[in-house]
């Protein structure tokens, strides 16, 4: 058996990297750039210092600012006819993941003549997109790594993940002050959504030691600073510890992939705009705790790395227990919602999405455990 590992070409981590921008772009010989983000960025000023540093160094700048929270292949479409004609050099994303995965599909938009829904139906990318660069504003979806990107469909209502090597990103700086300003219902989603990462991609079918190295760590690094992040969105070593182990997820997804979880959050994701986060949030224990008679060992190991107490005390199948209740715990903790219902989803709605999700076969197919539609009606009556 092989293994396979793909990242981004230069990644710069650490308090105050964003610094290290001027010397990136001037080594890659960048005349003209565009920044891709959404309002909400904008509004905070979080594009300020990432412009002072490209006008210092004499860049020309485009800024495209209305990347929508959850965007649909046509607002994608239409952002990219806007700038189609710019050729740039470089787009820098600057943003959570929605901002990231349009920045992401927009590259690979100027370089090949078929339209986003035709690459999309066909899952094809013949040209590599021009240069991009990814500079997290969250701490969750590690988007600014992976070979993925998400849109929705409108007339299905649903997500649609394009996987791709072509889409992983040239460059990141992934700076911790580029997040402080996040809300806490934010850090909150965003932070579980990659410790759902670190998690599913350690208990895959397509686990390998590459993904197994990052996983592990992200678990550490998240689990040691989520609840600190969140309850002082200033305290910067947590905002550290975030956002390497949110990045960590992005190359553990890469490499390993994601499972069960994530299939049945995008049907509460593509119709009823349940937050990505917080559907993984909500999910996660559920399924963790339906999988777990198939991975105690795993999750020990998991246990181990959160650094919960008793360890030489207990044994495989207690720490096992453990480490569900103490998801559970997490998530009341960090107030991520616990019902669907607050969504206007109800009992009329679970055995629709519920078979929604048994055909995400990319993602299901990689659960540990197999799954029913029952076995997911199940899972999703228990968040009514």
């Amino acid at each position: 058996m092989s293994y396979l590992l793909q990242i981004p070409k230069k990644i710069i981590g650490g308090i105050g990297s964003l610094d290290n921008i001027k010397d990136l772009l001037k080594d890659i010989n960048t005349k003209k750039a565009t920044i891709i983000t959404d309002n909400g960025v904008k509004n905070a000023n979080l594009i300020e210092k990432p412009l002072d540093l490209l006008k210092s160094i004499g860049i020309s700048i485009e800024i495209v600012e209305n990347v929508p929270s959850e965007p649909e292949i046509g607002q994608v479409e239409d952002i990219f006819s806007s700038i189609k004609n710019k050729t740039p050099d470089i787009l820098i994303g600057i943003g959570g993941g929605s901002v990231m995965d349009v920045t992401k599909l927009i590259s690979v938009m100027m370089t090949n003549k078929e339209s986003l829904e035709e690459i999309i139906s066909t899952g094809i990318i013949k040209n590599k997109g021009i240069t991009t660069m990814m500079i997290p504003t969250t701490a969750g979806t590690g988007s600014e790594v992976t070979k993925n990107s998400i849109v929705t469909n409108p007339e299905q209502q649903v997500k649609i993940t394009l996987s791709h090597e072509l889409l992983i990103p040239d460059y990141v700086i992934a700076d911790p002050l580029m997040t402080v300003k996040l809300p806490p219902a934010i850090t909150a989603s965003t932070g579980m959504d990659a410790l759902t990462h670190a998690i599913e991609c350690y208990i895959s079918k397509k686990a390998n030691p590459f993904s197994d190295t990052f996983a592990l760590r992200a678990v550490r690094l998240i689990a040691r600073s989520i609840k600190k992040a969140y309850d002082n969105g200033k305290d910067i070593a947590a905002r550290l510890d975030m956002s390497i182990g949110a990045l960590y997820g992005g190359v553990c997804i890469n490499s390993s992939g994601t499972a069960a979880v994530h299939a049945l959050a995008y049907p509460l994701g593509g119709k009823y705009k349940v937050p990505h986060g917080v559907a993984n949030a909500m999910l996660l224990p559920y399924v963790i705790e339906f999988n777990s008679d198939v991975i105690e060992d795993k999750l020990a190991d998991i246990y181990n790395e959160m650094g919960l107490p008793n360890q030489e005390k207990l044994n495989n199948r207690e720490k096992s227990c453990d480490v569900i209740k103490n998801i559970y715990l997490l998530v009341k903790e960090l107030n991520i919602p616990n019902s669907i219902r607050n969504y206007g989803i109800t009992e009329n709605d679970v055995e629709e999405m519920a078979r929604a999700a048994s055909q995400i076969t990319r993602l299901m197919s990689n659960n540990p455990k197999k799954m029913s539609v029952n076995d997911i009606m199940d899972i999703y009556r228990k968040l009514l």
